[in-house]
């Protein structure tokens, strides 16, 4: 009888473990039949998934991080090629990561197995040059956003747009009254969220600043309630940065007490300090209206400065061409500016309106079609990938390349 069909799957940082988790969820339910491999974490591991090797080895950030590991990295590698030389999949998906997974994918495309990038690398933003070279690695990309689709498909790069995973967050979904009854917030207060980032640097900069900008902003308008949702590799950064704090805000750990937080914090008429990224995502989501900020090296905002080749830092922004969240980066990211912009949105409704408005627009953007989350979007194109060609057989593995830059790269 015939075997059914394997998917590999690559994933190297805990939001790629997420989505790859969803993903084999999705195809198991479409495909039962289905077997899968490759390197996750521990969200896969509940899906069934036996890792390779632990996950953890490859969540590397920065170049000072990523040297002393560079052998270690290039044997893993090595051994991951060989695994799926010697496993034949019907498919690799690749999983963000780009620094690995796209090693991986080069070395693999080649013997004729079909390669899925999921996660458009954000070369448009400032590195263009390098989409030729992932045209000859990848046989098609999953796109998050819907304007990375055509810049790829100028490349020769099939893209497919799957949607973006916040909408499968349940960050929209949180309970209000629940978490203003365990944290005993009264009825007058309003919660205001602070996300510095889940990055050490991130959080040493940018956490002073935003703890300025809410006690001025305290002075102005009594009655705030901070709540700072703590990412496990900063938690004790954290907790030792905001120990100091008056009114002492409330620390979460739980992501379901995270979208809670951000319920109460709509429902209250409060607000969002969020670093640019991702969490301004999650936080439109939910709808509370927000001022976004960021902060690096100068000489690292100098370099970027020159390289960049987008106007804003925030994907709500990106997605919409224009400030739907007011941005204060670098030299403009400060404690007065900061909570000016706080000051506006909790006591101008049009202010918040605006901002309302543009997310709910936004956000349609999206999604994949309707009535179809983005792991069934992105488990119909795998799938289809598996049905439009089989295998050739696989020769051995090829040589590792000399060296692994920084993550991200």
């Amino acid at each position: 009888m015939t075997e059914a069909p394997l998917v590999y799957l690559v994933a190297g940082e805990a939001s790629g473990d997420v989505l790859g988790a969803r993903l084999i969820a999705a195809l198991r339910a479409m495909r039962p039949d289905l077997r899968f491999a490759g390197v996750g974490g521990e969200r896969m591991a509940e899906q069934g998934l036996e890792s390779l090797f632990p996950m953890r080895e490859l969540a590397l950030m920065g170049l000072l991080e990523v040297l002393p590991n560079l052998r270690r990295l290039a044997r893993r590698l090595d051994e991951t090629v060989a695994d799926i030389a010697t496993r034949r999949p019907a498919v690799l998906v690749t999983i963000d990561a780009p620094s690995f997974a796209l090693r991986v994918a080069a070395r693999v495309r080649p013997t004729g197995v079909p390669v899925v990038h999921y996660v458009a690398p954000q070369v448009w933003a400032w590195k263009p040059w390098r989409v030729k070279k992932i045209a000859r690695q990848v046989d098609r990309i999953l796109a998050l956003l819907p304007f990375e689709a055509p810049f790829f498909e100028k490349a020769g790069i099939p893209v497919s747009f799957a949607g973006h995973p916040v909408l499968e967050s349940g960050a929209d979904r949180g309970d209000a009254a629940r978490f203003r009854a365990r944290h005993g917030i009264g009825a007058e207060e309003r919660v205001v969220l602070v996300m510095p980032g889940s990055r050490r640097t991130e959080v040493t900069r940018l956490l002073p600043i935003f703890g300025e900008a809410l006690r001025r902003t305290e002075e102005h308008l009594p009655g705030l309630r901070p709540v700072v949702p703590l990412a496990g590799p900063v938690e004790e950064a954290v907790r030792a940065g905001t120990a100091s704090w008056s009114p002492a805000p409330i620390l979460v750990r739980d992501v379901a007490e995270k979208y809670d937080a951000f319920a109460a914090a709509r429902e209250s008429g409060g607000v969002g300090l969020i670093k640019s990224g991702t969490s301004s995502l999650e936080v439109s989501l939910a709808g509370v209206p927000m001022a976004v900020g960021y902060r690096v090296n100068p000489v690292t905002a100098e370099i970027v400065r020159r390289i960049i080749k987008v106007r804003f830092a925030s994907i709500v922004n990106l997605l919409a061409d224009a400030e739907v969240i007011p941005e204060y980066i670098q030299e403009n990211c400060t404690p007065e500016k900061l909570s000016a912009e706080l000051v506006r949105l909790l006591t101008e409704p049009a202010a918040r309106a605006r901002q309302e408005e543009g997310f709910a627009r936004l956000l349609q953007q999206l999604r994949p079609g309707p009535g179809l989350l983005p792991s069934e979007a992105a488990a119909r194109v795998v799938l289809a990938e598996i049905g439009a060609r089989a295998p050739s057989s696989l020769p051995p593995p090829a040589e590792s390349e000399p060296s692994l830059p920084a993550a991200g790269d």
